[in-house]
């Protein structure tokens, strides 16, 4: 679904990612409320480290109350009813553990082996106790069926003895432990006699004997020495509650805190992402490119029209180390049938923008919220925008399941003049998919695009008769255009279920290899595979001034000033009327100290009555620069009156008055400005000069 708009997209202030290292400014868990203690306590065998982390340095009981809320949701089988049976039946068990596996143990009855096993795997499908009988420490065996998506024997025994035959019930382990300490006349038996050992045990209890050596009941190892796979057995089975978990929302839970309404805190959704850079060859600027997929989408019903909605907000976040260098923010509703609605439950749904970007490296953030259901995704990742020169280079390959067409005039994410990629995020094909591949060529002469190619080639991975295939395509079968945009559409069909590498390698006039470039695939050995609907939102290259405005200030605010004033240049060229961007533009040149210009400037807006008070403030300021105090003043005066609540006005204005003796004027605006913000130490230096000049001239 493509939604084109006849107006810009206003860039908005959203958010900005506060990074905190995991390891830092921890509380002590001795020093947390005993109310967190104790929450520590229930979930210490199921809780990751980095969970533990980030609870640790949560600064107050709201947050630590809304991590909790969200770690067992994490957990919920069944999130979208009242009851979490993870939470019911974890707590069970540990309830359960502290009543009964105290009894003979100095420590609580979670602290046990038997404690710790039971809150694990829960009740033992049987147990076989060996507590009294003859030749015999106290023992018990405990059996299991495993799990074996989570690496677990089908069925597996755990033995528990007290060792010398008194205390509590411990774990016993094959290798460390021995047959031998299982029976009382074991310390007179040679250690490394295992057949020996074992068949003395044998003839006691046959059954204990068959777990003694491994933990898979009657698989007696060579030479009847204790297997050492049971470590790795009990290894997995302390791992086992933790493997489904990804942990990255407590990370996200920590960085989002205070920006994050705590209403979506508590609903991460995982998802699937791609980011990728191209060129659009209609206006040669480079745009980021990008999809979110939430592998999650909650909707609701919207009954006058018989339909399914929710309503998604994008907020997107590209910085310079703590330095927010572009953001903006857009809204994504959607109204569904019931038909569409399952489609889109069974493929995804794939949000699609773009922005331009110029040239750096940056982190880009993602922050995907909809506000039905009140969830919240977010992908981050490092882009490096390189400096291109003259030369000729490959962007791309970009690949997806088929082209779609539009006009050129439109700009759309995934998309070059007139194909748009259908992207698929986890790069996952099958056989009766077409593997659609777009590449760019960029900086191409006449003398290249008559003699120069690309060499396209697919690799398998698989060790054995990995499929091969290569295809040459000439530069000239695209129409010539500096930057030159080429598609090549290959039959899944023709390829073998496997991994797939895939090289570009653009050739020269003569034979000389100028650039080459690569990416992977998957094709899937499944009869289909489902990729999800895309979303987006388009602009008629008509507005693309918008995308100067927006590079100009990303320009401004990486301190590469002269490029700034360029690019600010030629969108007002292409938009004279445009008067926000006349004011951002006027705002730039009062930085850059272009205070002549900046007046010339901003008189453009004169008549726009929504920025009357940004067009007296910066002509004020403006004059105020040049020393012009009278014209500053009536200015800022004018603005005042507009709003008589900012500092920047109040303080110009002060200082204004200062300039030409009306010091009672000065004080008074300081003043009120310093009643606004208390923190200014600079006006209150001035005032306090204001004031002993007064006093001394009433002295003299």
């Amino acid at each position: 679904m493509i939604e084109t708009s006849a107006r810009t997209t206003q860039i908005l202030f959203l958010l900005m990612v506060i990074s905190v290292f995991l390891c830092g400014n921890q509380i002590k868990e001795k020093d947390l409320p005993p109310q967190y203690r104790d929450w520590l306590k229930l979930v210490n065998y199921i809780i990751r480290p980095e969970e533990k982390d980030v609870f640790l340095q949560l600064v107050n009981d709201r947050e630590r109350d809304i991590f909790i809320q969200t770690f067992w949701k994490q957990r919920d089988p069944t999130p979208g009813t009242p009851e979490n049976e993870y939470k019911q039946e974890h707590t069970k068990r540990f309830n359960y553990a502290n009543e009964y596996f105290r009894r003979g143990s100095p420590r609580e009855g979670w602290m046990t082996d038997m404690g710790r096993f039971h809150i694990i795997l829960g009740p033992p499908v049987s147990i076989e106790r060996f507590d009294n009988q003859k030749g015999l420490y106290p023992a018990q065996v405990w059996y299991y069926y495993g799990e074996k998506e989570k690496g677990l024997p089908t069925h597996f025994g755990i033995v528990f003895f007290k060792r010398g035959g008194a205390g509590e019930y411990k774990l016993y382990a094959p290798v460390s432990d021995g047959p031998g300490t299982l029976m009382i006349e074991g310390r007179n038996l040679d250690p490394f006699a295992y057949e020996q050992t074992y068949e003395k045990l044998y003839e006691l209890a046959p059954t204990l004997a068959l777990v003694s050596l491994s933990m898979i009941p009657g698989d007696i190892p060579f030479n009847y020495q204790p297997s050492p796979r049971n470590n790795i057995i009990i290894a997995d089975i302390l791992e086992s509650p933790k493997q489904d978990i990804n942990p990255a929302y407590a990370t996200h839970f920590l960085n989002l805190r205070g920006i994050v309404s705590t209403d979506y805190l508590t609903n991460y959704i995982e998802s699937d992402a791609e980011a990728a850079l191209m060129k659009d060859p209609m206006i040669g600027l480079n745009f980021l490119h990008f999809l979110i997929v939430p592998q999650k989408i909650s909707v609701d019903y919207y009954e006058p029209k018989d339909q399914f909605f929710c309503n998604f907000t994008l907020n997107v976040n590209m910085s310079e180390g703590e330095k927010t260098i572009f953001q903006y923010s857009k809204e994504f509703p959607f109204y569904f049938s019931q038909e569409e609605l399952d489609k889109i439950k069974a493929s995804g749904l794939a949000i699609e923008d773009s922005f331009p970007v110029a040239e750096g490296k940056y982190k880009l953030t993602i922050l995907l919220m909809n506000s039905v259901g009140k969830e919240f995704t977010i992908y981050e990742r490092e882009m490096d925008i390189p400096e291109r020169s003259a030369e000729s280079y490959l962007m791309g390959p970009f690949l997806g399941y088929r082209f779609q067409s539009y006009g050129k005039d439109v700009h759309i994410p995934f998309k070059a003049l007139e194909s748009k990629l259908a992207m698929e995020p986890k790069k996952t094909y099958s056989a009766t998919d077409s593997l659609s591949i777009l590449f760019l060529v960029d900086n191409v002469d006449q003398n290249l695009w008559e003699s120069g190619k690309i060499e396209l080639l697919i690799q398998g991975l698989k060790e054995s008769n990995p499929t091969e295939k290569n295809w040459t395509l000439l530069l000239k079968n695209a129409p010539f255009r500096k930057i030159l945009k080429m598609t090549y559409v290959i039959s899944t069909g023709e390829l073998s279920p496997d991994y797939y590498d895939i090289y570009l390698r653009l050739i020269g006039a003569e034979g000389d290899i100028i650039d080459t470039q690569s990416d992977h695939f998957v094709l899937s050995s499944a009869e289909a595979v489902a990729h999800p609907t895309a979303y987006a939102k388009g602009i008629p290259l008509a507005h693309s001034y918008a995308y100067y405005y927006m590079l100009a200030s990303q320009y401004r605010k990486t301190g590469r000033l002269e490029k700034a004033d360029v690019f600010y240049g030629k969108a007002m060229e292409m938009n004279p009327g445009y008067a926000r961007g006349l004011l951002e533009y006027a705002q730039f040149l009062f930085e850059s100290r272009k205070f002549v210009e900046c007046l010339e400037l901003i008189e453009k807006i004169e008549d726009n009555k929504d920025l009357q008070f940004n067009y007296f403030l910066i002509k004020g300021r403006a004059h105020m620069a040049l020393e012009e105090y009278n014209q500053a003043i009536a200015n800022l005066e004018e603005g005042n009156r507009i709003y008589n609540s900012d500092t920047t006005i109040l303080n110009s204005l002060g200082f204004c008055y200062h300039q030409t003796n009306q010091r009672q004027k000065a004080l008074d605006v300081l003043k009120a400005s310093l009643r606004l913000n208390p923190q200014q130490e600079d006006i209150k230096k001035l005032i306090q000069k204001i004031e002993e000049n007064k006093f001394n001239k009433l002295n003299i």
